[in-house]
């Protein structure tokens, strides 16, 4: 992966612990997700106005990688709701990178280096262990686990899909804009039948969550695709992931959290990864 890319990609993992942490900070997850969710609309539409339309052998991709998205934003409210955010988060984030490479390897023909794979698994590893901190509460859920795992199963489809649908349509930012709209207005449905009034709130009181959290989320996204154009789907996965470091930073220095030794360990797990993705072997 060169220099560039993976600059790209450190950019999109910011806006994307950004647009989590507007999330996390917010009571009702329902409202909070709808909102960013929603939010991708106006950008995805300036997306497909100034881009080139994707090609029509990419439309399956668009369709299915849309579908998917809605399934990972569901799942990942299911894992809210049941779960704590410092368990689900970790889990579902971490799996995906793995999910990718053994699908990409073993399927789609991709040649990884050693200190690639390496790399990959050592920043899944470090992610995953973000699991272990615990709250003082203590509480688990293994209906958490699940829901979180099947989340960082969506992650994982959905990376596939776009990673080789953006190929195929000739455009990142067309494809990802129709693929978001797409995304935004199913969602928006079914939030109209499983909360109602939530999307009414959206509009009503929340345009700020939606224009912020909105815009970090589609930049961040659109970011990473674009990046999937430019070196093997798995690596940008798993350096994407890197996120939850800056989710960690905010966490520390804005919510005051406490930055302790499972948290070392995994930072620097993950930054040893990063740089074993810059080697070859």
């Amino acid at each position: 992966m060169s220099f560039a890319v993976m600059a790209i990609v450190l950019l999109a993992a910011l806006l994307h612990a950004t647009w989590n942490f507007l999330v996390k900070s917010t009571d009702d997850k329902y409202l909070s997700m709808s909102a960013v969710v929603i939010g991708h609309a106006p950008f995805a539409v300036l997306g497909i106005l100034f881009s080139p339309l994707p090609s029509p052998e990419s439309l399956p991709y668009i369709l299915v990688g849309s579908l998917l998205h809605v399934g990972y934003q569901l799942f990942l409210l299911a894992s809210y709701r049941l779960g704590d955010l410092s368990q689900v988060y970790p889990l579902a984030r971490g799996i995906a990178p793995l999910i990718v490479t053994v699908v990409s390897v073993a399927y789609l023909g991709v040649r990884l280096s050693s200190f690639e794979c390496a790399g990959i698994i050592i920043i899944a590893a470090g992610i995953s262990s973000l699991s272990l901190v615990r709250r003082t509460d203590h509480r688990r859920s293994y209906h958490a686990v699940f829901f979180s795992l099947m989340t960082g199963g969506f992650i994982a489809a959905y990376s596939l899909i776009d990673g080789i649908g953006a190929r195929q349509a000739g455009t990142a930012l067309g494809f990802y804009g129709c693929l978001s709209l797409i995304n935004a207005l199913v969602f928006a449905v079914i939030m109209r039948f499983l909360r109602p009034g939530t999307i009414k709130e959206v509009f009503g009181r929340n345009g700020r969550l939606a224009l912020l959290g909105g815009g970090a989320s589609f930049f961040a996204y659109a970011l990473v695709i674009w990046a999937f154009t430019r070196a093997p789907i798995a690596l940008v996965t798993a350096l994407r992931e890197t996120s939850i470091i800056f989710a960690m930073l905010l966490g520390i220095f804005v919510l005051k959290e406490r930055f302790g030794p499972v948290k070392v360990i995994a930072t620097c797990c993950i930054l040893l990864g990063m740089v074993l993705l810059r080697l070859k072997l």
